[in-house]
């Protein structure tokens, strides 16, 4: 059995009756990750069918650890929980569906260690790529990110996806208020913006899953993802004032 050490990296992992593809997604992880880490892999209930083979793993191997939610259904929850439950002072989050590159983790880690409170793997900049994937989603987000780095200056031309690196005080600092769907990434980039935090980005090759139908429901989802698109906008906040306008936007 390999011994966990102190992780230098906490990665979080939400996950919805994902069964036995938990399996190659963490060989995936563990095969990218060089630093210590730990892989907390968040399911809302036990009847998860992802939770059966999750836990076989852990078994034999201490660095994953199955952990269950317990601040209510969904991602945004899901990843909320996991960020809160973690040792290490940096925080990656990533998806199960073998759609980023766990190879960058690493990478994303270490520009937060040398100062960022956010790193975002970017499928819009030049080196990045989306292969697959619906194509009214893919172009919104591609709006949204473009637009808000050239005009909202936030530091990243891919604030909508998920795989990101945080400073882990930061977002305890800040808070996040999404209760739902997988906004989290646009709402801290915004509020590391109004706070003139510094954000960084690395190029991905973002892939369609290969398995399994995507949770993200562009309908109901935009509303929220609109909210925090707005807030990236405009003046210099307090840490008080982001906190305050968090509580206000959920």
């Amino acid at each position: 059995m390999i011994e966990p050490a102190q992780p230098r990296v906490s990665v979080v992992i939400p996950v919805y009756n994902e069964g036995d593809a938990i399996v190659g997604c963490l060989d995936r992880i563990f095969a990218g990750v060089t630093l210590p880490c730990e892989v907390l892999v968040v399911f809302d209930d036990d009847d998860d069918t992802t939770v059966e083979s999750l836990r076989k793993y852990a078994a034999h191997d201490p660095r994953v650890v199955p952990t269950r939610n317990t601040y209510g259904r969904g991602p945004a929850r899901a990843i909320r929980f996991g960020i809160d439950n973690v040792r290490a002072p940096v925080v990656v989050v990533t998806m199960a569906d073998g759609s980023d590159d766990a190879e960058q983790i690493d990478e994303l880690c270490k520009l937060v260690e040398r100062g960022v409170v956010v790193a975002a793997a970017s499928r819009y900049m030049s080196g990045g790529q989306q292969i697959g994937g619906p194509v009214l989603k893919s172009q919104l987000s591609r709006l949204a990110g473009l637009s808000l780095f050239w005009f909202a200056h936030v530091g990243t031309r891919d604030a909508t996806n998920s795989f990101k690196a945080y400073a882990v005080e930061f977002v305890r600092d800040v808070h996040i208020d999404s209760d739902t769907g997988f906004e989290i990434g646009i709402e801290l980039v915004s509020k590391a913006r109004r706070l003139r935090r510094p954000v960084a980005e690395i190029p991905t090759i973002w892939l369609e899953r290969a398995q399994g139908a995507s949770n993200f429901k562009v309908a109901r989802w935009i509303p929220r993802y609109l909210k925090w698109y707005r807030f990236a906008f405009g003046p210099k906040l307090s840490l008080d004032a982001v906190q305050a306008a968090g509580k206000e936007l959920s």
